[in-house]
């Protein structure tokens, strides 16, 4: 679920161009993960240094003509931007994409994608579209592509996911759900993986995760690496193994995610 924030009047997202964009802690944190064919770095979604940062990764690939392809969870899979020059406007990039600025703040995340568009490297959805989730929740051979202990795993995050307000018949579709997700965004990594060269994916940080997210269901032969970008203070159940690097950023102010969410969840009449 998206934590959506309004941006007002649509502005047009600031591009940041290597190398002025270099951070120092980035740019040796990157360094310290690298060589990858694949490197996935796993946001908190309204946490707004996850996507500086993000777009300084971008930036940094970029400059060093590394970076393969740009991923996203934020755009579903077979859109792309690699019809359009790197001169393409922002709107032009956003149709291309057929960007949700309601799930996914266009002011929050267009730095990023501008920053690749105008290296000349592709953007590619990478997640499950909307129109195939139903079908997907329902298919139970989702259940044997995960280890049992890891599909219990990912089971339980459902439920704590949803403040545990999730209905116990909605927890395995959910669980599906996530794992279609992580199979469709390691499909459009996989694809896009070139020799000597990095793809980029944009996603949260629970597909990051090594042992239940989309580092899983990537072919044996793909070296990746996963990073995710957690807020000090974060609430955190995460094993050592679960992600290459941690990289901590500063404390968000307190937030009740649980507000509101049982009248979410409840059914409709």
């Amino acid at each position: 679920m998206a934590l959506a924030a309004g941006c007002a009047g649509r502005p047009e997202a600031p591009i940041l161009q290597a190398p002025g964009l270099e951070s120092a802690q980035t740019s040796a944190r990157l360094e310290a993960v690298l060589p990858a064919e694949v490197l996935i770095l796993g946001e908190q979604h309204d946490a707004a240094e996850h996507q500086q940062i993000q777009q300084q990764v971008v930036a940094l690939l970029a400059a060093r003509g590394t970076l393969a392809a740009l991923a996203l969870e934020m755009a579903d899979t077979g859109a792309s931007t690699s019809a359009l020059k790197p001169s393409a406007t922002e709107q032009q990039v956003r149709n291309a994409l057929a960007w949700n600025d309601k799930g996914w703040p266009w002011a929050t995340y267009g730095p990023a994608v501008m920053t690749a568009v105008r290296a000349g490297v592709p953007v590619l959805g990478a997640n499950l579209p909307r129109a195939l989730m139903p079908a997907r929740m329902a298919d139970s051979r989702l259940d044997q592509q995960l280890p049992g202990p890891a599909l219990k795993a990912q089971q339980q995050l459902m439920r704590t996911g949803h403040c545990n307000l999730l209905p116990e018949s909605q927890v395995t579709p959910m669980a599906r759900l996530q794992i279609a997700k992580d199979i469709t965004m390691a499909n459009t990594l996989a694809q896009a993986a070139l020799p000597g060269k990095t793809v980029l994916l944009l996603a949260g940080s629970g597909h990051a995760d090594r042992q239940l997210g989309v580092p899983q269901h990537l072919p044996a032969d793909v070296k990746a690496k996963a990073v995710r970008l957690r807020a000090g203070g974060a609430a955190t159940s995460d094993k050592a193994e679960a992600f290459d690097a941690v990289w901590e950023t500063p404390a968000l102010p307190e937030k009740d995610y649980c507000a509101g969410l049982d009248k979410q969840l409840a059914p409709k009449k």
